[in-house]
């Protein structure tokens, strides 16, 4: 019940660290790859749109955008809901700095709204309170894979006039109810870096049934230009274009979308291994006073991006941070998402202070990832509960 913990000299659990996330990579991914560097087209070519197709025939949607991360496709989403200068936009604050930042990037004014004690995503009973008469649209955030309530929030920003940019970059393959995300939003992005769901190396999606917004994430993707004669000025002959907005250069490749291509085919089977694990952890923490672990609400069915542990402290010896570090010693990977956006320098710069969302700050206070991806074993699972009982039962008061 004791054993001497790695951190205060005693043996590791691993010989070698277990990353908290990581990309699953296989021969067909490596051969997809291999097949457009062989190919004609490097970029903006045939296979960008074949993932696109692929995204959007996953998730139910008539349009899909792909771009070279997921906050361009935050920021093109903000554009193309026409969000600019002195517009308020309602946010989570329990996210990566992307979910505000793209707000910025379009000299509008980050609103942060607190987020519900169990589920960790935007606390929708506290929306209406921040909405004014320069609201703009709602960032809600699908921390962790799980689905925001998107019925209640459908109809506060109906009621209100509002766009609903969903940020899923944690949420590809997870469902709201019957549906999957990326449905019920008028925009939902979706990311494809290494530890998300699947991966093209880098990269980012927005899909939607709104063929507006569409055209306009098209345009913001390259530049602002087109060639469409319908939206044209003036047409010189079949080699002229126009810039008709100010874009950016927010494209991707052939060949990162040829690795998601391969990848989405196998993301029903990372979301069952992802599952999987997620209640083996479960079950082996549930009898551990010191740890509460995620809740999913009843309308969600998660694709579990990330497994985050909330340790309940009045129960512990020690600060989060030193178990984070004893685990660490143990050569488990644990990570903390997210810091909250306004605790960040630039963020104070800006005025914001702590004690914005009371909630937000003590989950924050309290909360560690612990390692989760398709690729973990049997063994890299039994290590990381191992760990934690070890780490927990030492501090335990």
């Amino acid at each position: 019940m004791n054993e001497k913990l790695a951190i205060n000299g005693g043996k590791p659990i691993r010989e070698t660290l277990l990353s908290y996330g990581k990309q699953c990579i296989d021969d067909e991914d490596i051969q997809s790859v291999i097949d457009v560097l062989k190919s004609d087209f490097l970029t903006t070519g045939p296979t960008v749109k074949a993932f696109e197709k692929a995204v959007a025939e996953y998730v139910g949607t008539k349009y899909a955008v792909a771009v070279s991360n997921g906050t361009a496709a935050l920021h093109i989403a903000c554009l193309a809901a026409g969000i600019s200068e002195g517009d308020e936009v309602l946010v989570s604050p329990l996210t990566f700095a992307a979910s505000s930042n793209c707000i910025l990037y379009c000299g509008a004014i980050p609103v942060f709204v607190d987020i519900d004690y169990k589920t960790y995503n935007i606390d929708v009973n506290k929306i209406e309170a921040k909405i004014t008469e320069k609201t703009k649209a709602i960032i809600p955030v699908d921390f962790a894979g799980q689905s925001v309530d998107m019925d209640k929030i459908r109809e506060i920003a109906d009621k209100y006039n509002l766009i609903i940019i969903e940020d899923a970059a944690h949420a590809l393959g997870s469902k709201y109810k019957d549906k999957k995300v990326g449905k019920l939003a008028d925009m939902t992005e979706f990311s494809f870096h290494p530890v998300k769901p699947i991966t093209s190396g880098e990269g980012g999606m927005i899909v939607t049934d709104d063929e507006k917004f569409y055209e306009k994430l098209n345009l913001f993707r390259t530049h602002g230009i087109t060639r469409d004669r319908d939206l044209m000025y003036d047409n010189h002959g079949s080699w002229y274009y126009e810039q008709i907005e100010l874009g950016y250069n927010y494209r991707i490749t052939d060949i990162q979308c040829a690795l998601g291509l391969s990848q989405i085919k196998k993301l029903d089977k990372f979301i069952e291994r992802r599952r999987n694990i997620v209640n083996t952890y479960n079950a082996a923490f549930e009898n551990l006073e010191c740890i509460t672990v995620p809740f999913e609400a009843d309308y969600s069915n998660s694709g579990w991006h990330i497994y985050v542990i909330k340790l309940n402290l009045e129960k512990l010896t020690c600060s989060r941070k030193q178990i984070f570090e004893a685990l660490r010693a143990e050569n488990i990977g644990v990570n903390v998402h997210y810091v909250p956006v306004y605790f960040h320098p630039y963020y104070k710069k800006l005025g914001y202070k702590k004690g914005l969302c009371p909630v937000s700050e003590d989950v924050y206070n309290s909360i560690i990832t612990l390692p989760l991806y398709p690729s973990m074993t049997e063994n890299d699972v039994n290590d990381v509960i191992m760990a934690v009982e070890k780490v927990i039962r030492y501090y335990s008061r």
